[in-house]
């Protein structure tokens, strides 16, 4: 794998990347509260007197949140750790009402883990492990919103107490392909898992993207990685590869101009495709962390660790390399696992008997092709999975070709029908009655002599022109095998 390159004046430079990606928790309740947590709903809603932090309210931990960041730390092979503590990270800002945010920073409930990408996902056997450094539970900050009016804004605590699992990697990542592969693979695991639904454009998922810049070779004394920035808040794949490539641009060209690279966080902005200076960067002792005196450690047993390892369902990898040894391509394998829903479908297909290779080349082009065009997601298909496998079985018997399938297919998009009552009712079902397919291949060579006398000259590539006329005056129902062979014969 080449690993990517800025070309500058004084030769190429390495990019090194980090993310640290804060994941909201599935769950029904708030991290320390019962308040709920849906998306949308009308401002300072779904706020309780903890979130609000109204005097002698203590804060309780919510078992689900726990559980799924446990569950998180399990899917990506990380260590669990069986004792964490929570800590109080003090700073002031109008959308904290306490003054602080309980979060983890001395003992994470998980530690180190890794995730495997594939950066061209043209190459899924090319793949790079990225270590992940820990995994910790927080609650979310409230959000402000800026009126017109120049000197007025407003608070609103919905998300204030949301569970949040933060979890950062090692700077292992050198492009923005792989940045993009990494963000791509974690949101998939978590949708399997069911620990968050990765919904960046709602803000459960969000990046923040750490970059530097140096020049190639071993990391030593003499070559350091470089100062780093972290732009915050980064809520899609496509922006994240885009900051790292911007950023890594601007720090190139400050260098090689004599300048220095301040750490400091940064915003970016999506309409010029820039990031920006927000405030110098503030080191953990800024924040004048301690235990929070309110919270007890949290200690999980074996019967707890079991019951979250015994409900992960089967995950990417895993399921990929399963769909591998059933016959499907590893590019099919991949595109078919990268999305949660797309597995299920998938599946369901299985289950009903499709074969899993021409299952999945069916999935992968003809059905991703057709609910594209609608605009639809797989979930939304008009053709249910064993609609779908009645009709590649019938493709598989001889009783549809595959331009009939393909007549059939738009019908069920239409109208849902099961595909043996479409071929019934509109005579679409394959022949293979030679005596039938004879006669209007001899009607084809009578009407096409001219072809005929180039082809037995020797311009055998007329062969097709036969074919395509045969299928043409048959409306497509002859069978092409039986077509092929008749022809053969028939041309001498």
């Amino acid at each position: 794998m080449t690993d990517y390159r800025i070309q500058g004046s004084t030769g190429e430079w390495e990019v090194v990347i980090g993310l640290e990606v804060h994941a909201q928790v599935t769950s029904n309740a708030k991290l320390f509260s019962g308040a709920a947590t849906a998306f949308g709903a009308e401002p300072n809603t779904q706020v309780s007197l903890v979130d609000a932090a109204m005097p002698g309210m203590l804060p309780v931990p919510n078992r689900e949140c726990i559980r799924q960041a446990v569950r998180t730390g399990m899917a990506i092979d990380a260590q669990i750790n069986r004792w964490s503590r929570f800590d109080r990270k003090n700073y002031f800002y109008a959308d904290l009402p306490q003054g602080y945010q309980i979060s983890q920073l001395y003992h994470p409930l998980v530690g180190e883990g890794a995730v495997e990408i594939a950066p061209d996902e043209k190459l899924p056997d090319v793949t790079k492990t990225i270590g992940v450094e820990r995994i910790h539970v927080e609650q979310d900050a409230g959000k402000l919103m800026h009126d017109q009016h120049p000197t007025r804004s407003y608070v609103d605590l919905n998300r204030s107490g949301v569970a949040l699992m933060e979890i950062v990697s090692r700077p292992d990542m050198r492009s923005p392909a792989e940045a993009g592969a990494y963000l791509r693979k974690l949101r998939s695991v978590l949708r399997y898992v069911g620990s968050c639904d990765g919904n960046m454009e709602e803000g459960s998922m969000r990046a923040d993207v750490n970059v530097s810049v140096r020049k190639p070779g071993p990391i030593s004394s003499e070559n350091p990685l470089g100062t780093r920035t972290e732009t915050k808040n980064v809520n899609s794949v496509r922006f994240v590869m885009a900051v790292v490539e911007g950023e890594a641009k601007r720090q190139v060209a400050l260098l090689e101009d004599g300048g220095r690279v301040v750490q400091e966080t940064r915003l970016y902005d999506p309409d010029r495709n820039e990031t920006r200076s927000m405030r110098s960067k503030e080191d953990a002792h800024d924040y004048r962390y301690f235990p929070d005196p309110d919270l007890l450690p949290l200690e999980l047993d074996d019967a707890f660790l079991d019951e979250c390892r015994a409900s992960l369902p089967e995950l990417p990898d895993a399921k990929r390399k399963r769909y591998e040894t059933a016959g499907v391509t590893p590019y099919n394998a991949g595109v078919l696992t990268a999305e949660v829903e797309t597995a299920r479908w998938f599946d369901a297909l299985l289950d009903e008997g499709a074969p899993a290779g021409p299952a999945s080349n069916w999935v992968t082009g003809e059905l991703f092709g057709a609910l594209n065009r609608l605009g639809k997601s797989i979930g939304e298909s008009p053709v249910t999975p064993n609609r779908a496998a009645a009709l590649l079985a019938l493709v598989a018997d001889g009783t549809l070709s595959g331009s009939l399938a393909k007549q059939v297919f738009e019908v069920m998009l239409d109208t849902g029908q099961d595909p043996a009552a479409i071929v019934e009712e509109r005579g679409l079902k394959q022949t293979s009655d030679t005596g039938a397919i004879e006669a209007v291949i001899a009607d084809v060579l009578a009407k096409n002599q001219g072809q005929l006398e180039q082809y037995r000259g020797g311009k055998e590539a007329l062969f097709g022109f036969f074919v395509g006329q045969t299928m043409k005056a048959m409306a497509g129902k002859a069978n092409p095998g039986v077509v092929n062979a008749l022809l053969k014969k028939a041309l001498g």
